[in-house]
C-alpha cells in the first residue's frame, strides 16, 4: 500500500510542477518590469473555464508585496446570480524577475502558470497571457475597451500560436 501512495504522490508532485511551465511554443516576455505591470487590468477576452463561467466586467489587480511576491485580486460580475465575485491569489516569479513568467495560487499550495507572452512594452497598455497549456488564454488591457486593430492583432497572434480562436469570449465591460 505504501508503494502505491508514494507512486501517487510522485505523480501528483510531477503534475504540479508541470502546471507552472509554459505550453510548447510559448515564450514569456523578457525585459519585464513588475513595477510597471502592477495595478488594474481589464479582461478583454478569454477562453472559457469554470472559474470565470458567466462572468463579465472582469478585472485583475496586481500589487507588489514587501517580499517581492504579488497579491492578485480578480473580480467579476456573475450575470446569472447578479452578484460580484472576488478571488485573491498570490503570484511568484518562476525564474528571473525580468521574465514575465509567474506561478499563481488561488488554492493553497497548488500553483498554475501565468505566462505573459506578449506585452505592449512602452506603457504596458495590453498583455496576452496563457497558463501551462493552450486551454487558458487572456487578453488584458489597462482600459475597458480596445480598438478593432488590437483585437485583430490578438486574434492573429493567438491563432498562429495554436489557440482555439473560435472559442474566445469577448468580455463585456462597462
Amino acid at each position: 500500500m505504501n508503494k502505491i501512495k508514494c507512486f501517487l504522490l510522485t505523480i501528483t508532485l510531477f503534475s504540479l510542477s508541470a502546471c507552472t511551465s509554459p505550453p510548447e511554443g510559448i515564450t514569456a516576455v523578457k525585459n519585464f518590469d513588475l513595477q510597471k505591470y502592477q495595478g488594474k487590468w481589464y479582461e478583454i477576452a478569454r477562453l472559457n473555464h469554470s472559474f470565470e463561467e458567466g462572468m463579465e466586467q472582469v478585472t485583475a489587480n496586481y500589487t507588489i508585496n514587501d517580499d517581492g511576491t504579488v497579491k492578485v485580486i480578480n473580480k467579476g460580475y456573475i450575470t446569472k446570480e447578479q452578484q460580484w465575485k472576488n478571488a485573491q491569489g498570490l503570484a511568484k516569479f518562476v525564474g528571473d524577475s525580468d521574465i514575465g513568467h509567474f506561478k499563481v495560487s488561488f488554492f493553497g499550495p497548488f500553483y498554475g502558470a501565468y505566462v505573459i507572452f506578449e506585452l505592449e512594452q512602452a506603457d504596458y497598455q495590453y498583455a496576452f497571457i496563457t497558463s501551462y497549456n493552450k486551454d487558458y488564454l487572456w487578453f488584458l488591457s489597462r482600459t475597458p475597451q480596445v480598438g478593432d486593430e488590437l483585437k485583430e492583432h490578438f486574434l492573429k497572434t493567438v491563432k498562429d500560436l495554436g489557440f482555439a480562436t473560435e472559442q474566445i469570449i469577448w468580455v463585456k465591460q462597462k
